[in-house]
């Protein structure tokens, strides 16, 4: 995590730090999942935590998305699989910055699509919120 608010500090001048606890991973409806290389060093990172309470439309927010060496798409695709079947999320939802043109194009590439700001985002023309049904 601490790759990932150098690359965000730099690229946005915030880390991210401030949206994220990683106590939020605490709640056993949520996970932070790593991504190792052959030789077991970390080359990514990802979590997931409740976003919303509806049992009919179980949302869940990603965060701390990272990947090096290629890792992002298996490290999204962990992610989805174990929202649903795992947690019953049927929706995943995402924030980033509107500079971070790469991750936007990772995301929609990955079918995420923007969708109005929740919460902390509401009024930050600087986010784009994006979401994706998975169940």
């Amino acid at each position: 995590m601490a790759r990932l608010s150098a690359v965000l500090g730099a690229l946005t001048g915030d880390g991210g730090t401030s949206s994220f606890d990683p106590a939020d991973v605490a709640d056993g409806r949520a996970v932070m999942l790593l991504a190792r290389d052959g030789h077991g060093a970390v080359i990514g990172c990802g979590a997931y935590r409740p976003l919303t309470p509806d049992a009919v439309d179980k949302a869940a927010e990603i965060k701390r998305m990272y990947a090096e060496q290629g890792c992002g798409a298996a490290l999204l695709a962990a992610l989805e699989q174990r929202a649903a079947e795992r947690d019953g999320y049927t929706r995943l939802c995402l924030s980033t910055r509107r500079v971070n043109t790469r991750a936007i194009a990772f995301y929609e590439r990955h079918g995420y699509r923007e969708t109005a700001p929740y919460g902390r985002y509401v009024g930050r023309a600087q986010s784009i919120c994006m979401e994706k049904r998975i169940g």
